[in-house]
């Protein structure tokens, strides 16, 4: 991954081999959320790595926060462990796939979000609702968020390959429409606001 992309949330699921109690888990788990009345499944806050895992009884399982697929992984291969403290009878977790990847990048110039939302097919901009332009690219399917201080974040990527493949086709379709996006001097003494 390149050093100026970063990704902040990959959010994956899965499922137990079994039904889990749930209410065993919130008595014998510490670090639970669990009330039935309000929602259906238990939260269990992760420590190593940082992350939270949504648990339902049925044992469908998914897993939000960590920065990366491998941190998804391990925190997953944590919460079995955690589990089968309360339950052994639980020995796997199936089907385990990201679902959602979050991630940022900077291109370091200031963009003209009302020459993009008029010249680039796929775009949403309505600055009096929301300050940055939605920008929703087919292939590979990711939507962006892009911002006038030239921040730009992409959600619903599944891999960091698929993350890359992104920025390089948003890249391409902003240079497409004369986007000037080689201009490096630095905007870190500009107060520019998302």
């Amino acid at each position: 991954m390149p050093k100026n992309i970063k990704v902040h949330n990959v959010v994956a699921s899965g499922g137990f081999d079994k039904k889990v109690p749930l209410t065993r888990l919130s008595v014998g788990l510490n670090r639970t959320e669990y009330e039935p009345e309000q929602f259906p499944g238990l939260v269990y806050r992760l420590e190593n790595p940082k992350a939270a895992a949504l648990i339902f009884n049925s044992g469908k399982i998914v897993c939000t926060g960590t920065k990366s697929v491998d941190q998804a992984h391990e925190a997953v291969a944590n919460l079995l462990k955690d589990i089968q403290k309360i339950d052994p009878e639980v020995t796997a977790v199936n089907n385990l796939t990201i679902q959602n990847m979050v991630a940022s990048t900077c291109f370091q110039t200031e963009l003209n979000l009302n020459k993009i939302a008029f010249e680039l097919e796929g775009t949403e901009y309505e600055p009096e609702q929301f300050p940055g332009l939605v920008y929703r690219l087919e292939k590979p399917k990711v939507v962006f968020l892009l911002f006038k201080s030239g921040k730009v974040i992409c959600t619903g990527a599944k891999s960091h390959e698929m993350i890359e493949e992104s920025v390089i086709k948003l890249r391409e379709n902003l240079k497409a429409i004369d986007v000037e996006l080689d201009n490096i001097e630095s905007l870190e003494d500009e107060n520019l606001t998302e």
